[in-house]
């Protein structure tokens, strides 16, 4: 059970709510005397005949206009009416899921002039698993996220039957859904209207799912890379914790010092010890820049990730929609705070590091699927190289060199794209925070999708150089580091099976799909816990990272 109280929500909050988890609101007086203050205050303003925008007047570049007191009622419903224009796909059910808790959050801050029985109905709706239908394209991130919250908060006060929705596996008009909760249809008050769909908390509840799994994407990656470096026979020294505190930047300093837990115990990893350089003789002194730099590569990537994840959790702990209504001085603000620029930013960020991360992967598969760099492995990854007709992974090298690019697309940035003339040039800046919001959860997919792959070449690579170092031995569980170990058994067994110490996991082509491997890593990182069992202890560290 999580409670909300308008503060102090966490990314792995909204993670959990949109999987499914209950909430219920704070009873806590300072909380609810805020909210009935700020609602008692418009009320009073209606009575005395005080002007307040979106209640005493119509709305964005119509505002001049102004609405006698037997309307008010009415603007508040075409407030949301008004934006049933959605066309396009629907958003999944776990970011409407999280729209619906960031709109209850802020609203529980106590600034925005509704009831608590409004409040209350979107916790009805989420604790019964009652998804609106909402949709990805309509909304610029301005005036906040009109057109999915309008759809959303239509839906929960049950506005009228055209406002659909999930509930298990039907498909129910609203009025419907309210009926078989015992409940009417919920008119609103002045402001009410306004309160639902003038916020961030779409986009946002988008951006906190996409950074809940792309701080996963970056965890794994790195867990990746340690195999990888492992397979490659990389140094150690490229991790030594002097190099990073002679240019500490953050991220390099974490960067480094996770890969240095990630490969400890290694067999494979070469020591750079004094009298234990042996190994240098007729080969090139130091590796080449994507492990040798790993650390400085990575380390902008962690500092980046970081400060999206604060600014989306400051966002989705914040009072965003407009007029906002101090319930301490009965001060009425007419503000921006429904500029979603932070989360589209953090959004822009997100996507650019993802590209970013994957550039770095494929790189290092090149490398390994390459006898002129790989260090005494088979061109691309050939289990029997006495066959004369295998390829190894040669086709799967092309399915990640068709994921990056399109990651590395989705990294371009959406904020600085904005018209500036929406809305009769009312909103002449907005933020396009739910397309880059968007945008992000396809490249989380697609992102998933490359390590699902990665993780193949991976597995592959270190069951074939334990070959070479074991005479003919494939499991790699002995020779490769205590953390890298698990992942390595993890993401065989959900691709194939276990290790099997006479074969490695692909011998000869024909004898099974690719694409199956892919899909089981893929599938178990998904809606698994195999894969996320041993990468916990990474995945913690990066969030310890993120939270600091």
């Amino acid at each position: 059970m999580i409670t909300i109280s308008g503060e102090g929500l966490s990314i792995a909050d909204i993670v959990a709510v949109s999987k499914g988890a209950q909430v219920a609101l704070s009873d806590a007086p300072d909380v609810l005397g805020r909210i009935a203050a700020s609602q008692g205050r418009i009320e009073t303003a209606v009575a005395q005949g005080e002007q307040v925008y979106g209640v005493t007047t119509l709305y964005g570049g119509m505002a001049d206009q102004r609405v006698p007191v037997e309307r008010m009622v009415e603007l508040q419903h075409i407030a949301l009416w008004h934006h049933k224009t959605a066309t396009g796909p629907r958003l999944p059910a776990e970011d409407v899921r999280a729209a619906m808790l960031l709109r209850v959050n802020s609203l529980m801050k106590g600034y925005s002039g509704v009831r608590l029985d409004l409040i209350q109905r979107y916790v009805t709706f989420l604790n019964a698993g009652i998804t609106p239908h909402a949709y990805q394209r309509g909304s610029i991130g301005a005036s906040g996220d009109l057109v999915p919250l309008s759809y959303i908060g239509a839906s929960v006060i049950g506005l009228d039957p055209a406002f659909l929705v999930d509930w298990g596996d039907e498909v129910l008009d609203c009025h419907s859904a309210l009926a078989r909760l015992g409940l009417e249809p919920l008119i609103l008050r002045p402001k009410e209207g306004l309160a639902l769909n003038n916020g961030t908390t779409a986009s946002t509840g988008v951006a906190a799912n996409a950074m809940g799994r792309a701080a996963t994407v970056f965890a794994l990656g790195l867990h990746t890379h340690a195999l990888l470096a492992e397979a490659l026979l990389a140094t150690n020294q490229s991790f030594h914790p002097t190099i990073q505190a002679v240019k500490p930047h953050p991220g390099q300093v974490f960067s480094a010092a996770l890969m240095r837990d990630l490969l400890d115990g290694s067999a494979l990893i070469r020591s750079e010890a004094a009298g234990d350089r042996g190994h240098r003789q007729g080969k090139l002194i130091q590796d080449r820049y994507s492990l040798r730099c790993l650390p400085q590569y990575t380390g902008p990537i962690a500092d980046g990730l970081a400060l999206a994840a604060r600014q989306i959790t400051t966002e989705a702990n914040s009072a965003n929609d407009n007029p906002l209504v101090d319930p301490d001085t009965g001060e009425v603000y007419h503000t921006g705070n429904f500029l979603a620029q932070y989360t589209a930013i953090a959004c822009d960020q997100i996507r650019l590091h993802l590209a970013m991360l994957l550039k770095h992967l494929d790189v290092q598969i090149a490398m390994l699927v390459t006898p002129e760099f790989n260090n005494g492995l088979s061109p691309s990854l050939v289990g029997n190289t006495g066959h004369g007709l295998n390829m190894g992974l040669k086709s799967l090298q092309l399915t990640c060199n068709s994921v990056a690019p399109l990651v590395q697309f989705y990294g371009r940035s959406m904020a600085d794209l904005y018209p500036s003339h929406a809305e009769q040039f009312n909103q002449n800046i907005n933020s396009q925070a739910m397309n880059a919001a968007n945008l992000a959860r396809e490249s989380v997919d697609a992102s998933e999708h490359f390590l699902a792959a990665a993780l193949v070449f991976a597995v592959q690579a270190v069951e074939l150089r334990t070959a070479t170092v074991r005479q003919g031995h494939y499991d790699a569980s002995e020779v490769l580091s205590h953390r890298n170990r698990a992942l390595y058994r993890a993401a065989r067994s959900v691709a194939l099976g276990a290790p099997d110490a006479a074969r490695p996991m692909l011998w000869d082509d024909t004898e099974g799909f690719i694409q199956d491997k892919v899909e089981g890593i893929l599938t178990d990182l998904r809606q698994g816990q195999v894969i996320r069992t041993a990468l916990a202890p990474a995945l913690a560290q990066v969030h310890a990272f993120m939270a600091d």
